[in-house]
């Protein structure tokens, strides 16, 4: 699941024009630590729904990598 999401930030990265990244920790924070703003969280959503199907805004925010990894467990 980590390397799936791994993918996702990456070519929500790509696109923006920041450096692909090697690997993810849960305690990323997506804004400081990812460096997304809201149509990066957008894109981010997204592109999650379409692999997973879940909606991981859907309940409230989302704010770190542990987050959208205990969405994507439920």
């Amino acid at each position: 699941m980590l390397d799936t999401l791994l993918e996702i930030v990456n070519t929500v990265r790509n696109n923006k024009g920041l450096a692909t990244l090697s690997d993810l920790k849960p305690s990323q924070d997506l804004r400081n630590d990812l460096g997304f703003d809201s149509l990066d969280l957008a894109e981010l959503t997204v592109r999650i729904e379409k692999e997973h199907g879940i909606d991981i805004f859907a309940d409230g925010f989302v704010l770190t990598v542990s987050d959208i990894l205990a969405k994507l467990a439920k």
